[in-house]
């Protein structure tokens, strides 16, 4: 089982008064056996980001020392070259009862998919306990599971008690509650560890009209742990977090995740940018920062975010908070 709970420590937070309104981070990276993960946003104590090595005051530094120790997201990439195992994460309640933690709800983005990609998503019918633990215990679960095509820039949404499995051919975003607690119920003959109690006391059966993935994404959701919104820029413009109003958001950070091309950002009240007739690139403001596909960005909540785009390709931004 994975376990995870605020270790409580002391830091200095740098804020406001440092004049940081936005910084890249970089991951922590947790290879499996199925790919890997990148925690581009945590300060979750089993693994947590840094700020980029490139930022001024705080460049290397562990993300709670910035953002706060008590951040309540935590995002991911998560490459599945082979399939996860099928899993289900406790609520917030039984989470807190049973693991000290926060529950975990979340969801994927799909970057990239096999041509044949799909993931496990609920169950085909409402099962007794006593029929799925049979199933469980007898390797015959798989005809219980229900089994959905994604494609890329399809939207996921996974409420804790949800059964799922990410199966390989995948690349995701992830966005989900800070907590790494994880209840297994098959692993598909691997010899890893299964929580086959637990897990069965937090599964919720939702019906397939409840849990259909968004093809593609419509560019907006929120619930009441996150709210993310893609936008994108083919021309020169603004991005703002002034309507969220998240967890995360009320602690006066928020994220931004190039899903696709590059260009730059600039954060200031006033700030802008343009492009010089030189093809120098002229700014005002107080941070400047070029990104690229898969780069994460923290950025404060009340800045103005400049947007440019580089060449005639569309970049792509989710905003995550």
């Amino acid at each position: 089982m994975f376990r995870g709970s605020y270790v409580q420590y002391d830091i200095e937070r740098y804020d406001m008064q440092q004049n940081i309104t936005m910084f890249k981070t970089q991951p922590f990276v947790s290879e499996k056996v199925w790919g890997y993960e990148r925690w581009i946003v945590s300060v979750h104590p089993a693994g947590q980001s840094l700020a980029d090595d490139g930022t001024p005051q705080i460049g290397g530094k562990p993300l709670g020392t910035v953002i706060g120790a008590s951040y309540p997201l935590l995002i991911k990439i998560i490459q599945a070259n082979e399939t996860l195992s099928v899993q289900v994460h406790p609520d917030d309640e039984y989470a807190r009862i049973h693991e000290h933690s926060a529950g975990k709800t979340e969801c994927w983005y799909v970057l990239e998919a096999a041509p044949d990609a799909k993931i496990i998503y609920g169950l085909q019918k409402d099962y007794p306990r006593s029929e799925l633990e049979e199933a469980i215990r007898n390797n015959t679960i798989e005809r219980c599971l229900r089994s959905v095509p994604v494609s890329k820039g399809d939207f996921i949404f996974i409420p804790a008690g949800t059964v799922h499995a990410i199966q390989g051919g995948l690349r995701l975003l992830e966005v989900q509650q800070s907590s790494d607690i994880t209840y297994r119920l098959y692993d598909w003959g691997r010899p890893r560890e299964v929580h086959i109690q637990k897990g069965l006391d937090v599964l919720r059966y939702l019906p397939a009209s409840a849990l259909t993935p968004e093809h593609p994404f419509s560019g907006r959701m929120s619930c009441p742990y996150f709210r993310l919104e893609k936008k994108d820029f083919t021309a020169a413009g603004m991005l703002s977090f002034s309507s969220f109003d998240t967890p995360a958001a009320k602690t006066g950070w928020c994220s931004l995740f190039i899903t696709a091309g590059n260009g730059t950002l600039e954060t200031g009240e006033s700030g802008t940018l343009e492009a010089a007739d030189n093809g120098v690139l002229e700014t005002a403001g107080n941070r400047t920062l070029q990104v690229k596909a898969e780069d994460c960005i923290m950025v404060r909540r009340d800045a103005a975010v400049s947007v440019l785009p580089a060449g005639s390709a569309a970049l792509s931004i989710m905003l995550m908070g």
